[in-house]
């Protein structure tokens, strides 16, 4: 999660300073829309890792509640008896 919110604000950061570059704005200003940016950056990829996290929980308990019904259903099917 550490990893994905410092990978944002990288990002962030550059996308930040190069786009304000790019209007060729004083280097203050560019320092002040990168770190707005990092801010930004680092924000919306921790909240996007808590979420794809959370999918992937679901997604794995889901596997673990179809498998027990699997072992279920192959359990509750009985060989016939001799009678």
């Amino acid at each position: 999660m550490k990893l994905l919110m410092l990978l944002g604000g990288v990002f962030g950061f550059a996308i930040g300073f190069l786009s304000s570059r790019s209007q060729e704005n004083s280097w203050s200003y560019c320092l002040w829309h990168a770190c707005l940016g990092a801010y930004i950056g680092g924000w919306l990829m921790g909240w996007w890792g808590r979420v794809w996290q959370q999918n992937l929980k679901n997604s794995a308990q889901e596997q673990e509640a179809r498998a027990a019904a699997a072992a279920m259903a192959s359990s509750s099917i009985s060989k016939p008896s001799k009678s």
